[in-house]
């Protein structure tokens, strides 16, 4: 009833694709091949086809995630009663199976189904915390970031030897020398502040006395003063 409805609104029943095995029922995209629906085999705990209409068949499974029970409706152009046949074939051979290796192999995919969905809560954490960690990277680059007006204390410069280029502000500290002895004093004394460049010491008339120099010159000193 509701496919006509759909029929007369203009909506389109979306086409799939099926695949039966002895592990399941998978619906696919016709086109891409994409599985849209994977009804393990397991789960499904019913299938009939319409005895009135040969187009439509069902099957109900129980969902892995939500636990409940979803009724899958098809519309199979008159070959439904087969594709019904096809997924009892399923079971039986699914059973002989069961009985070949007793019961391993129904466990096996049960712990595969369990380790599957381990994984992907695991991915799903793990992209959780990637976000966190992305978040807090952009937290410290913020924090170091200068604020304006701060001022970065530079290293001393040093030379292409690695040493402190001279200042003649610097005082020079004596250094020892390598046998441990301390380096020998200056060979030369500080010049004397009392004397010129030759040796001679400065003049100044007004410490001059009376005898340092001849009459005319003491008689024209006394003028100038």
């Amino acid at each position: 009833f509701q496919r006509h409805i759909k029929k007369s609104e203009g909506q389109k029943i979306p086409k799939v694709e099926l695949q039966i095995s002895i592990y399941g029922v998978k619906i696919l995209d016709p086109k891409t091949k994409d599985v849209q629906h994977n009804c393990q085999l397991h789960r499904i705990s019913f299938c009939a086809d319409d005895k009135t209409d040969k187009r439509i068949f069902t099957f109900i499974c129980k969902d892995s995630e939500s636990n409940k029970h979803l009724c899958y409706v098809f519309d199979s152009e008159k070959c439904a009663e087969e594709i019904t046949l096809t997924i009892g074939q399923a079971f039986d051979l699914a059973y002989k199976k069961f009985l070949e290796s007793g019961g391993k192999d129904v466990e096996t995919r049960k712990q595969i189904g369990g380790l599957q969905k381990r994984i992907q809560e695991l991915e799903t954490e793990n992209a959780e915390l990637k976000k966190q960690l992305q978040e807090l990277e952009e937290q410290l680059m913020i924090a170091h970031v200068p604020t304006a007006g701060s001022v970065s204390m530079k290293p001393q410069s040093t030379d292409i030897f690695d040493m402190v280029p001279f200042s003649p502000v610097t005082p020079l500290v004596p250094t020892k020398a390598s046998n441990g002895c301390p380096p020998p004093p200056p060979t030369t004394l500080p010049p004397d502040i009392s004397k010129d460049l030759f040796g001679a010491e400065p003049f100044d008339p007004f410490t001059c006395g009376a005898a340092d120099f001849p009459p005319d010159i003491q008689s024209k000193l006394d003028e100038m003063q």
